[in-house]
């Protein structure tokens, strides 16, 4: 499949870190100098969140923060099909496949029934709702849509990823990973526009997938091949513990062993099986896991050169963004990308299981 466009939609509200600091400082419980150790070190600057900060002291109980998610969810994803479709100049009717994930809030009938409504695909779009893939989602939500469009290839297909981070939230929770949580997650939306191999050489899309026409922007890369790893015994690594209170954060200190010992050695594999090293990978999209993983992910992979600068900026000026995060880095890299075409990416994220999702992409 091609990419045609990739759009990052956030919400309205946005806050410097030492803000958020000084406003969680008042709603969670526990030591108040290791909550501004921990907000310091994720070297967030700021981050966009579904309400004003004031707000979320008053926001207690399961009910009504998912009630929140709902409606913000909506909205969000809704704006960011839009803005994907109009970038891609693909009319809304023309989308025959939707898939969302999200992992930050729970509806039924799903989110992602009422944003096709509101943003006008078709009664008979075919619709996937992909719950609690986490930070991974955005990834496999890419290797998804690459299936689909594999089997249908003059087909048009979106993805849409939100995440409402801050919703989840525990006053009550003194641990290590809620205090870290509240200083690393943000909000937001991305979608992806992508469109199978014989629809890209049907008009009116072929101008733009082939990199013409007057009004387009710069145009993805094809997605070549994709690779799914489960980790065994990894469970506690990563995920929700679920419950009245709502989703109460599981985020170990020893995730960065699980990147040390096997990332490298699946990374090298996939691309080896693809005639390719990691020394001819021309760009890296990377999730913007949190510092730790990054500078792991750059050690075990030999990644000196600013390869993960994008990733780094991600994180910096927005936070981590669970799945919509790796799709932002991908928006940027399309977007600041100036090099010769037919060179090799990979895009991968890690997420809850513990997983990692890596996709061969060609610009």
């Amino acid at each position: 499949m091609r990419v045609v466009a990739v759009r990052t939609v956030l919400p309205e509200h946005r806050y410097e870190q030492h803000q958020i600091t000084k406003a969680v400082k008042r709603w969670t419980a526990g030591d108040q100098r290791l909550l501004e150790r921990f907000h310091a070190a994720t070297q967030v600057t700021g981050r966009n969140l579904a309400l004003p900060l004031e707000e979320y002291e008053n926001l207690t109980g399961f009910t009504a923060a998912n009630d929140l998610y709902i409606e913000t969810a909506i909205d969000l994803g809704t704006k960011a099909v839009r803005e994907v479709l109009e970038a891609a100049s693909i009319d809304p009717r023309q989308v025959d496949h939707l898939v969302f994930c999200s992992s930050t809030g729970v509806a039924t009938p799903s989110v992602d029934a009422a944003l096709a409504q509101r943003a006008g695909l078709r009664e008979d779009v075919k619709r996937l709702p992909v719950f609690g893939l986490g930070c991974a989602g955005g990834a496999a939500g890419l290797s998804r849509l690459h299936d689909y469009l594999r089997a249908w290839p003059d087909q048009v297909a979106v993805l849409v990823c939100v995440e409402l981070c801050s919703l989840t939230v525990q006053h009550d929770d003194a641990s290590m990973a809620n205090l870290v949580g509240s200083g690393l997650f943000g909000d937001g939306a991305a979608a992806v526009a992508a469109i199978g191999d014989r629809r890209e050489a049907d008009e009116p899309l072929a101008a733009l997938a082939n990199g013409s026409g007057p009004e387009r922007g710069p145009v993805g890369p094809r997605v070549v091949a994709t690779r799914s790893r489960l980790y065994p015994d990894t469970a506690r690594l990563m995920g929700w513990n679920v419950g009245e209170h709502g989703f109460r954060i599981v985020l170990a200190a020893d995730l960065v062993d699980i990147v040390e010992s096997s990332l490298g050695d699946d990374v090298t594999a996939f691309l080896a099986d693809h005639g390719l090293s990691p020394g001819e990978v021309s760009s890296w999209v990377c999730h913007p896991g949190g510092p730790k993983v990054i500078d792991k992910i750059a050690e075990v992979l030999a990644l000196d050169d600013g390869e993960l600068d994008l990733t780094w900026h991600s994180l910096q000026r927005l936070g981590n963004l669970s799945s919509v995060s790796v799709l932002n880095v991908l928006e940027e890299t399309i977007a600041r990308r100036h090099r010769p075409e037919d060179e090799p990416g990979l895009l991968m994220a890690l997420g809850p299981g513990f997983s990692a999702e890596l996709l061969l992409l060609r610009w």
